[in-house]
């Protein structure tokens, strides 16, 4: 399936490239951070998912242009560049994200923000820690939530102030039961508004349609019906909290 209501990739500025579905219906936004694959149909796809729950949501390239599937395709892929370093990949864009996003989200904020507006936001894997971020007491957003996260701290459970929904695989690598168990002691013990969603037998593939194959035709119908429920679940948490 290709994505359909994502616009082309434009400049937002000099700081970062973006891209928007089209689909609104609500004044307010959701801005999207993506995985370690980037900007690709099976994202646009998401995106369009959200567009379809009524938002206009807008994406950040922070690859720039650099995504991981250009240089495999999965995480134990050598076939496509056998030298690939992933941990270095994983500094050198994280160094440039890290400075990016804080600028692009400040961006969409004066040029789509106005009175009344409020934010969301959604993140998978590599793009969690900004949601996370956006969630702390500087953050931009009212409400959002993630899946198959990675690359978080303890000290981002303990400094969210906003509704976080958390969705989750029970196989993932990049969020195991010990991880998810302590984010969720965290929470509790803090009293940190949030809900968690958790698939049993489920790879994380599934919550990005099987992102890591590129191939977002899923031919399981209980993988399938994670990955609506997942996405279904985020937009609804972000209905409910952005209307109060």
């Amino acid at each position: 399936m290709q994505a359909q209501q994502t616009e082309e990739v434009e400049k937002t500025s000099e700081v970062a490239s973006g891209a928007s579905a089209n689909k609104q219906e609500k004044d307010d936004k959701l801005l999207y951070f993506p995985d370690v694959w980037g900007f690709f149909n099976n994202g646009f796809l998401i995106m369009d998912g959200f567009a379809d729950a009524g938002y206009l949501t807008l994406g950040l390239d922070y690859f720039r242009g650099d995504p991981v599937w250009k240089h495999r395709k999965n995480k134990d892929d050598s076939s496509m560049e056998p030298d690939f370093d992933f941990q270095a990949w994983l500094a050198k864009h994280t160094a440039v994200s890290d400075v990016l996003v804080p600028k692009w989200v400040a961006e969409v904020k004066a040029k789509y923000g106005k009175e009344g507006t409020k934010f969301a936001c959604v993140g998978y894997c590599y793009g969690a820690p900004y949601v996370m971020n956006e969630l702390a007491t500087d953050g931009t957003c009212t409400a959002g939530g993630f899946a198959h996260p990675a690359f978080l701290k303890e000290s981002h459970f303990f400094d969210l102030q906003k509704p976080l929904f958390l969705s989750c695989s029970e196989i993932d690598h990049t969020f195991p039961n010990e991880f998810r168990n302590r984010a969720v002691d965290i929470l509790q013990s803090e009293k940190k508004p949030f809900q968690v969603q958790l698939f049993q037998g489920v790879n994380i593939t599934a919550q990005l349609a099987k992102a890591n194959t590129q191939d977002s035709n899923i031919d399981n119908p209980y993988e399938r019906y994670t990955k609506e429920q997942s996405l279904k679940g985020i937009a609804d948490w972000c209905d409910f909290w952005l209307s109060q």
